[in-house]
């Protein structure tokens, strides 16, 4: 922080009496939008030029102020980036943010003279800013994570031998940053928390019933069992070992005269406990931090509670060297569970729900079905697993030409059926289908009922593959494209134009709907086609009258505005590309984060994903090597 204090000085003896930068420039900035884009998640993240984040100090924001020294022209101010970008003089993706000889051009340009005059120790400090900016950035603070409803049945089940999947019944879940998992969507509200009450009855009854009760008690009911039972079923219950008071509060529960009725009743009670419903994730007791880890470490990969060897390994201290939880992840990693896990993450990852929830014109799509959507679903599980358990490079999620098909897809795929469901079978050689983005998962997922959506589909890349986010509209500016009309047929990109031509919509659909226009060749189900086809249906649904078609010629060129040499028009020449990028890459680590963290990177999180990328690529993109990196990096950052 002491560097950032001193950058402020220089800035106090040329500014004299005028504004601060935050209380000049950097409004206009903002005003303008620059942050949404020039940011570590941002669409130019790629780019020099990255704004703090909002959590930013006024030291760190003035430190960002100065750092702008870097786009200045000291020779000739008049022709510097930071002048000529955002008033679009000089071709910039966002398009025009300031008008030239606005007021707001006139602030920026005294911001710019000023920073030209900088000189020696001045100048370097203001060009240490990014140095600095991640040295001084705050760890994520500690935070609560409840068990997601699929991580809450996985753990019943591991617990009671429960198969009935009873979060199946609790209030849906919401998808933050990208999955379900994420701790700003998980608060405890009274309609879940009576919810996880009748559950918890319910659970604890059903489990006597079952007559499972030597499983929980493996001792004659007695004073020294009682303990006995409490001490091990709160140990895996909690993922921990039980504090005395606890075993105490929980022993008393149970009378030896009604020892199986008191024994439901702390079943009961611990489930309905914040220690059972929430993972151990941060602890200050020495003693319970490597539970804590075996925890963090089973529902990472596993999806569940942790087992008695995983407990043990946490007993013996083989959680507290990075060495020793490495072997003991990749142990963990051969395990069954740890496909289900990573199942989970690829299933929230490529938004299966949206596929599954999908709707399609049924005059358009008559075979569109909900088995076909599983199928899709179904598809894209196989073809990752395969890349992750056969220890394939993981970038052939763009770039392999297989298909994993049933009867239904090779319909849509336009190959003969398979021999065996889901058989993993090529795609025909003029397909112009490469991995997940040639897939009807894909294809389907972002596209509307009854046609596809370029800036839909870009949109995709651009967040869940290259992990950069697009600002929403702006407040008030209408998203509707013009109707399509018999007298005056367009194909999507021709009504996308009219985005182009504002100013409030061109930057962000210049960032996303060249990335669409390149699978325009494929319909909404992921259906290969040559021309776009136009239905004009009677306004009289009575009528007798055959609807009328018009086909429309297909420009599927498209580009990644901010890659270099990113041209294409399909979706193998685009997995392609996406496959040889470093920001792809960094992408695929920081999903995996975003999941097995329960929140959004930050700039503090940066060495941690830079040593897992790092050791990613040594792997050849090995995706078990990425995890078992992750799982050692955010023990041992």
């Amino acid at each position: 922080m002491r560097r950032f204090v001193l950058l402020i000085l220089p800035l106090c003896r040329l500014s004299g009496a005028e504004a601060p930068f935050s209380e000049s420039l950097y409004p206009v900035l903002k005003q303008a939008a620059c942050q949404s884009c020039h940011n570590f998640s941002g669409v130019a993240s790629a780019t020099r030029l990255q704004f703090p984040d909002h959590s930013a100090s006024a030291e760190q924001i003035t430190a960002f102020g100065q750092s702008l020294a870097a786009f200045v022209n000291r020779d000739q101010p008049a022709k510097s980036a930071l002048l000529n970008k955002p008033t679009n003089r000089v071709a910039h993706a966002g398009g025009e943010r300031i008008k030239p000889g606005s007021a707001e051009e006139a602030v920026l340009k005294r911001w710019i003279d000023r920073l030209a005059k900088l000189t020696g120790e001045d100048l370097l400090s203001a060009l240490r800013y990014k140095e600095d900016l991640h040295a001084a950035s705050k760890p994520a603070p500690p935070v609560l994570r409840r068990l997601t409803h699929s991580q809450y049945n996985n753990t019943v089940r591991d617990l009671l031998g429960e198969l009935s999947q009873p979060a199946n019944h609790l209030p849906p879940e919401d998808f933050v940053n990208g999955f379900k998992n994420q701790y700003q969507a998980q608060s405890l509200s009274p309609m879940l928390f009576e919810a996880y009450s009748a559950a918890a009855e319910k659970l604890a009854r059903s489990f006597f019933r079952r007559g499972e009760i030597e499983q929980a008690i493996p001792c004659k009911p007695s004073p020294g069992c009682r303990t006995e039972f409490v001490r091990s079923f709160g140990l895996k219950a909690f993922r921990r070992p039980l504090t005395a008071a606890e075993q105490t509060r929980y022993e008393a529960l149970i009378s030896d005269k009604e020892f199986l009725a008191g024994a439901r009743t702390v079943i009961e009670a611990m489930l309905q406990s914040p220690h059972f419903l929430f993972q151990l994730d941060e602890t200050s007791d020495p003693g319970l931090k490597p539970y804590a880890a075996a925890s963090r470490l089973s529902y990472s990969l596993w999806n569940t509670m942790p087992d008695a060897a995983l407990l043990a390994s946490a007993r013996k201290g083989e959680l507290s060297k990075p060495e020793g939880l490495e072997r003991v992840a990749r142990r963990m990693l051969e395990d069954p569970r740890a496909k289900e896990g990573a199942d989970d993450f690829v299933s929230q990852w490529m938004r299966f729900d949206r596929v599954l929830a999908s709707g399609r014109d049924s005059r358009l799509y008559p075979g569109f079905s909900r088995n076909t959507a599983v199928a899709m679903t179904e598809e894209t599980r196989r073809f990752v697993a395969d890349l992750v358990w056969k220890d394939r490079d993981f970038t052939e999620i763009f770039t392999d030409e297989h298909a994993y098909v049933n009867a239904e897809l090779a319909t849509v795929y336009e190959l003969p059926a398979p021999a065996v469901e889901f058989d993993r079978v090529p795609f025909a050689a003029n397909a112009e289908r490469a991995g997940v983005l040639g897939q009807a998962l894909f294809l389907t997922l972002t596209a509307n009922p009854s046609d596809t959506s370029p800036t839909a589909r870009g949109l995709f890349v651009r967040e869940h593959f290259l992990c950069q986010h697009v600002a929403d509209p702006p407040p008030g500016v209408s998203t509707n494209l013009p109707p399509l009309t018999q007298a005056k047929p367009q194909t999507n990109r021709e009504r996308l134009s009219m985005h182009v031509a504002d100013q409030s919509c061109a930057a962000c659909h210049n960032a996303v709907d060249p990335i669409g226009f390149g699978f325009e060749k494929f319909d909404a189900i992921g259906r290969r086609r040559e021309k776009a086809k136009l239905v004009f249906y009677p306004l009289d649904r009575k009528s007798k009258e055959p609807p009328k078609t018009l086909e429309l010629d297909l420009d599927t060129s498209g580009w990644i505005s901010g890659i270099p040499n990113s041209k294409f028009s399909s979706p193998r020449e685009l997995g392609a590309i996406l496959a040889r990028t470093p920001q792809c890459q960094d992408c695929i680590v920081k999903q995996y984060f975003r999941y097995v963290a329960g929140r959004p990177e930050t700039n503090a999180d940066r060495p941690l994903i830079r040593k897992v990328s790092e050791d990613f690529r040594s792997s050849k993109f090995r995706f078990k090597h990425l995890i078992a990196s992750m799982m050692v990096a955010r023990e041992f950052p």
